[in-house]
């Protein structure tokens, strides 16, 4: 009887053990993504990589600096265009030498030049499968092959290779449904230093004779806190929910613009809807605009009379039917102050321009 006891009691307690051992293996994938988003955001670094999107490959070089809590970024590109996008802390001034501009703009304390890598929670969770596929070496570097892969079809999903030593992404992609890549992010090479001096954060070009442009003190325009409406989606696709209502100033506008953002956590949808409105005859189609820009998509039409824009890293269904869910509702609360245009949440190092008009 006691041998049958003590058997029994040894088979309950490797089956505990291998229980905690499959926890704890399912935790590990999510952690090194915790460990990469933490060693792009905190260490020094610099690097040269290839950008892939849309059959375009484009060298560029990122150079990331923590130095008393501020950050300062370098975003070049080394091929034909030159265009550079320096940050320093909040502010971010655009180099753009084929028209002779630099634009300067406010930019959130958190984003980042080299954007686009996922980040996951207890949100995310339920709608993306996070697995460890494979331990290999890449570009003479031990790496951890993650996949993070959509539940559904209204997200994307992502590969990445991150550095064994460092957790730093070395490649990355952007995948379909299907499994193709849409963008690819492969770094030649890429060293962690201890110190970056303050030479390697001025623009490599001569801005003599450029037209400097700011766009991060927009003036107030009181025709907005009269309007009285409030813009909202009757319905999203599952695990999206809004985070940011504003009013931007967007570049082409005759006006400020309504700014919602809706996310699952990892994807973003970014919503624009014009104050001017649009008449439309009876018997008249309704617009309706779709484009791929990069590896997103966008989807523009009219709603009560408003032009309304959603683009996106995600497919194009996702920014379409969040586009045709948004309604406009009259409220007495006042609406905020116009802000300039804010960098997207998602995109390619270079993803830094408003929706298509």
């Amino acid at each position: 009887m006691r041998s049958r006891i003590r058997s029994s009691e040894r088979i309950g307690w490797l089956a505990l053990a291998l229980a905690l051992a499959g926890v704890a293996y399912a935790d590990e994938p999510a952690k090194w993504l915790e460990r990469m988003n933490h060693a792009l955001t905190t260490l020094n670094y610099d690097g040269t990589f290839a950008h892939w999107e849309g059959g375009r490959v484009e060298m560029l070089r990122i150079i990331h600096r923590v130095e008393d809590g501020a950050v300062s970024e370098r975003l070049v590109s080394l091929d034909g265009s030159g265009r550079e996008f320096i940050r320093t802390g909040s502010s971010l001034a655009c180099y753009l030498p084929d028209k002779h501009v630099v634009l300067v703009e406010h930019t959130p304390a958190k984003a980042s030049l080299l954007s686009g890598f996922p980040a996951i929670n207890d949100q995310t969770a339920h709608f993306y499968d996070i697995r460890e596929v494979a331990r290999m070496r890449f570009n003479q570097r031990s790496t951890h092959l993650i996949t993070v892969m959509p539940r559904d079809q209204y997200r994307y999903g992502y590969r990445l290779w991150i550095d064994d030593s460092t957790a730093m992404p070395l490649k990355t992609q952007l995948c379909d449904a299907q499994g193709d890549v849409i963008e690819q992010i492969v770094f030649a090479n890429l060293k962690v230093r201890s110190h970056i001096p303050d030479s390697a954060f001025r623009p490599a070009i001569s801005t003599a004779g450029f037209q400097w442009l700011r766009n991060d003190s927009p003036p107030d325009n009181p025709a907005l806190s009269r309007n009285g409406t409030v813009w909202s989606a009757d319905h999203l696709p599952p695990g999206f929910h809004m985070t940011v209502r504003a009013a931007q100033v967007m570049p082409g506008s005759p006006g400020p613009v309504d700014h919602l953002v809706f996310t699952d956590g990892l994807a973003s949808v970014s919503v624009f809807v014009e104050t001017t409105h649009i008449e439309v005859t009876h018997g008249q189609a309704p617009l309706m605009e779709s484009a791929r820009v990069g590896s997103s998509y966008a989807f523009s039409t009219v709603v009560d009379g408003h032009k309304v824009t959603a683009v996106g890293e995600v497919p194009a269904a996702t920014v379409r039917s969040i586009a045709d869910s948004m309604k406009a509702q009259k409220t007495s609360e006042p609406m905020p102050a116009p802000a300039a245009l804010e960098p997207p949440l998602r995109g390619g190092p270079f993803a830094h321009s408003p929706p298509p008009r």
